[in-house]
């Protein structure tokens, strides 16, 4: 099952729409976390002024500081990533368990990457799941996807494919290309769900649609073998040709192993 692997970062933000406004925001309280946490965002992401990791990163330090739970995440991810501050895993680790214990869901999901991978602090899987599940609480779907995942490998958790199901639907609600890739995989092979291979395809089809190489290659498998699908071995090349385009490694030995008709 696809687990997302990328630490995240609060993105969700709205600046001031025009240069008076960004004026008014850096003339603003120094002191403020808030307008702290507001400048470490114009920075990093380049927003009326030049993108500047390192003054994003100590924005964000100051706001941090300040228990502004945001500000710690994505400070955390700076750590992680190296972006405007040199990598340290322990120290992104600490930043995210801070804003993890205000209930920052992205902080969440971070907290239980690096648990789930052993970045910064000991692998545990077990808590890997209880932080994912704390963030997927929260309707926070890149948390859904992977606890659904750790629930179907039975890492951390037990094995139970049915709850596996249902969290991949819930984040396959919210279009996470991966939770509609594993929840098709669920329906294809009827684990945890009745087996329904249209209802796969039709999953799959949705991932796909996201121009996931992978999601690509599974679709233009069914489209040539007829499952799910009435058998096209045209759109299959399609398809094919597409995650070829993408720089999937494997597509042109598939193509070849279509125009040969050979199976994939």
């Amino acid at each position: 099952m696809k687990q997302d692997s990328k630490i995240m970062f609060v993105l969700a933000f709205v600046l001031m729409a025009s240069l008076l406004g960004l004026a008014l925001l850096f003339r603003a309280c120094s002191n403020n976390p808030d307008v702290q946490y507001k400048k470490g965002l114009a920075y990093y992401h380049g927003v009326f002024v030049a993108v500047d990791k390192t003054k994003a990163a100590q924005w964000y330090q100051k706001a941090a500081d300040q228990d502004h739970a945001n500000a710690q995440t994505n400070l955390g991810a700076m750590y992680s990533n190296g972006e405007g501050v040199p990598t340290d895993k322990s120290k992104a680790a600490q930043w995210f368990q801070k804003a993890a214990d205000q209930d920052n869901a992205i902080a969440q999901f971070n907290l239980g990457l690096i648990y789930s991978n052993g970045e910064g602090v000991p692998m545990d899987k077990s808590k890997a799941a209880q932080w994912y599940q704390k963030a997927a609480d929260q309707g926070y779907a890149f948390a859904q996807n992977n606890l659904g995942a750790m629930y179907s490998n039975g890492e951390g958790v037990p094995t139970n494919k049915s709850k596996a199901a249902q969290l991949f639907q819930m984040a396959a609600d919210q279009d996470i290309a991966g939770a509609q890739y594993n929840l098709g995989l669920m329906y294809l092979n009827g684990e945890g769900v009745p087996m329904d291979r249209s209802r796969a395809a039709q999953l799959f089809q949705k991932a796909a649609d996201q121009g996931n190489t992978s999601e690509l290659i599974n679709l233009a498998r069914m489209y040539a073998r007829g499952v799910g699908f009435k058998r096209d071995i045209n759109k299959a090349a399609i398809l094919l040709r597409l995650a070829a385009e993408q720089g999937d490694p494997d597509a042109p030995t598939y193509l070849e192993n279509i125009r040969d008709n050979r199976p994939f």
